[in-house]
């Protein structure tokens, strides 16, 4: 008898164990399919770049070619860099119209100063520019709690006529004759420049999802006076983020008299606007608080094959803007129809 009770038992505990099992598998796949239905929906951004992409090959040959995308990889690299220091700025809950009057300003000054004799010299005074004019930007913000959008119209008003002033409308060549070969060098046919812009991306990366002071940046964004509350020093964080995007700024003016061969007063001119729709399209959020590094680069990317697309098949140049535009609206559109109630976190 006592040998048959011990036997009943030990097949009821083994129907529920193996119970418990199934429960426990089925509760993992949903919520292995849960998270996976959640990240597909937060894709659209790579979902639009996948479909112009294919678009474009298909529309032009001459878009796959070795040429075509090098000259795509040297063309996103330093706007890439630009998106990756509005980025920043946004998640702070800002914005910086002046990066790429910075950039430029940095550019001019770079080739310029010292007659572009060394290119060391050349990427410290590009960095020194972008930092000092970031400061400024920075320290207005936040400590004179004056709103970013006039801070920085401001400041890009500033440099440019600082841009214009300088070279007297005319580019500015250094006598460096090195100076060059940072902007044309490739490694295994990949251009150095786009590492430049690789290494910034993973660098940006690891700060904002990997630092305190990521964390900071994405806490400031989301309320600043919950932030300021919880004992998270708010005004030196914005500080250091202008900074921060000023010296970004200031290393692609540098890297674009790099591959230009000369800093001309146009440079960076409009990168603000380019930079803006990048991080919208790549989901980021104007009111702060919400972005992804991922997201920007797709966002570069896909504002990068539509120019680069307008200009393979010869659109005329009264009409790019204008066809530009309209993409760009409709790709915003596209990637944020999936975001509604998304949370303002990071």
């Amino acid at each position: 008898m006592t040998t048959e009770i011990t036997q009943e038992e030990i097949t009821q505990e083994e129907i529920t164990r193996n119970t418990r099992k199934e429960m426990t598998r089925k509760a993992t796949s949903r919520s292995v399919a849960s998270k996976a239905t959640g990240w597909l929906k937060g894709q659209y951004p790579l979902f639009i770049l996948i479909g112009l992409l294919i678009l474009a090959s298909l529309a032009s040959p001459a878009f796959l070619s070795i040429q075509n995308l090098t000259n795509l990889v040297l063309q996103l690299s330093v706007i890439g860099i630009v998106v990756l220091a509005e980025l920043i700025v946004v998640i702070s809950g800002g914005i910086d119209i002046s990066v790429g009057s910075v950039l430029g300003l940095a550019a001019v000054l770079s080739a310029g100063l010292f007659q572009g004799s060394n290119v060391f010299v050349a990427v410290l005074v590009a960095l020194a520019v972008g930092a000092v004019l970031g400061s400024i930007n920075g320290f207005l913000v936040a400590f004179r709690n004056i709103d970013a959008f006039i801070v920085t119209l401001g400041m890009l008003a500033l440099a440019r006529g600082l841009v214009y002033a300088y070279t007297q409308g005319a580019p500015i060549t250094p006598q460096d004759p090195t100076f060059p070969v940072l902007g044309s060098a490739t490694i295994a046919g990949f251009p150095v420049v786009g590492l430049f812009w690789i290494g910034a991306i993973a660098a940006m990366a690891f700060l904002l999802r990997r630092t305190v002071f990521g964390r900071r940046v994405f806490a400031v964004g989301s309320n600043r006076q919950a932030a300021y509350s919880a004992g998270t020093p708010v005004r030196t964080t914005l500080l250091a983020v202008y900074v921060l995007a000023g010296l970004l700024a200031g290393l692609g003016g540098f890297l674009l008299t790099s591959r230009v061969g000369a800093g001309t007063p146009t440079a960076g001119l409009n990168f603000e606007l380019d930079a803006i729709a990048a991080v919208v399209i790549g989901g980021a959020r104007l009111n702060g608080g919400y972005g992804k590094v991922f997201g920007a680069v797709v966002g570069t990317i896909i504002f990068g094959v539509i120019t680069n697309l307008l200009v393979l098949l010869n659109v005329s140049t009264f009409y790019q803007d204008a066809l530009k535009g309209a993409l760009i609206l409709l790709a915003v559109l596209l990637a944020t129809a999936g975001r509604k109630g998304a949370p303002q976190a990071h």
